[in-house]
């Protein structure tokens, strides 16, 4: 078996009452069980291939990759300390918390270690089954990679890079779009307005979300910030990704019938959301915080074989300064999870704004708006936005 560090493992299971439905035991005892073997299943298959050229050299990029990013984040942010890296498991959850992820201290590194000795890590990864999308999913985001706008966006800088491989090749996936979506700082998020959840704008609102095409090496680069915890979930970003996604000439990129290759969630250590919520604004946040612990996505998603955590930096001394956070995610490019009950579109945007649905869009529904609208274009992002 591989050894797999610097993955984000993402499973399929059961939803608290915080993302909608309840499964039985039984249904989640098989789903847990199936996620399991298809991870594992990944992590052999990429084992296998780990030392390829091919493998090899997409390693070499990486390191060069976020080494280049970093220096560039602390440049035009005039940071000016010596970047930090630092480290990252109930029994595997919180052995995975015991493997500092955290890049930033743990190593001895100092103001004349080379950015890129920083990022030679492990760069293995596992195939990432499903795991929900949650309540709050919308079709036909802004295409762009600063989801930060003007307006309830204040937080801790986090800048995320998600590299997609083929399990069967070790080769990169060009071409994937991929959408991220998380709360903001005191825990609320954009593009949708519901009992719990009452973003201002509702609808049309759309801070902290985006989508993006993988480039050439399988990369999508978002800056973002670090996301604010709400009750009854532990702190996560969402992610979801297409296949054969088209790139329109308004620029737009349209999902419509295009296979769901991935949907899952980034977990962080419970050191690093403690360290990040004791910064404004996340001191304003009044709702209740759940640990990894406590959450039963995050303790479904780690076991011996795959980790649930991103590896990540402090671009600075001071986690204020802001964070780059990087991690692989292993995929099946032919699988498709459109008809899974665990895909749910909660609204759509297109050109006259953001619409609900009448009822949540689930597994593989007809793939259209309350108003008839076919659900799949992201929009162009308006003026003012980041």
């Amino acid at each position: 078996m591989v050894a797999i560090t610097n993955t984000l493992l993402l499973g399929a299971a059961a939803l608290v009452a915080a993302h909608g439905k309840h499964h039985s035991p039984e249904e989640m005892k098989r789903e847990i069980m199936a996620r399991d073997h298809a991870a594992h299943v990944g992590a052999r298959s990429l084992g296998q291939c780990a030392g390829s050229d091919a493998a090899l050299s997409r390693r070499k990029r990486a390191v060069e990759r976020r080494a280049a990013k970093v220096k560039e984040l602390r440049a035009r942010n005039n940071i000016r300390s010596a970047p930090k890296k630092y480290r990252r498991d109930l029994a595997d959850l919180q052995a995975w918390e015991d493997v500092n992820h955290n890049m930033t201290g743990t190593y001895n590194y100092d103001m004349f270690t080379s950015l890129e000795t920083v990022f030679d890590a492990n760069t293995s990864c596992v195939l990432a089954p499903e795991i929900t999308d949650g309540p709050y999913y919308v079709v036909g985001e802004y295409h762009r990679s600063n989801v930060k706008e003007p307006l309830y966006c204040n937080g801790v800088d986090l800048f995320l890079e998600i590299q997609y491989v083929d399990i069967t090749t070790c080769e990169p996936v060009p071409h994937i779009a991929v959408d991220i979506w998380n709360a903001n700082a005191t825990g609320v998020y954009s593009g949708v307005s519901v009992s719990g959840n009452y973003a201002t704008g509702g609808y049309n609102s759309t801070y902290l979300r985006g989508i993006q095409l993988t480039d050439s090496d399988g990369v999508v680069q978002f800056e973002t910030i670090f996301p604010g915890h709400y009750d009854g979930r532990a702190t996560h970003t969402h992610l979801l990704s297409h296949m054969n996604a088209t790139l329109e000439p308004n620029g737009t990129i349209s999902v419509w019938n295009a296979p769901v290759t991935h949907i899952g969630q980034v977990f962080f250590p419970e050191d690093l959301r403690s360290a990040v919520e004791a910064v404004y604004p996340y001191t304003t946040n009044t709702q209740a915080a759940t640990t990894n612990d406590e959450d039963m996505w995050s303790i479904v998603q780690a076991d011996s074989s795959y980790d649930p955590f991103p590896e990540f930096v402090y671009l600075g001394d001071d986690v204020s300064e802001g964070l780059f956070a990087w991690l692989q995610i292993g995929v099946n490019v032919s699988a498709d999870y459109q008809a899974d009950e665990y895909y749910n579109v909660a609204a759509y945007l297109d050109a006259d704004g953001g619409h609900a649905l009448a009822s949540s869009f689930t597994g593989g529904g007809s793939g259209a708006g309350g108003n008839g609208t076919a659900l799949g274009n992201s929009t162009v992002a308006p003026s003012g936005t980041a």
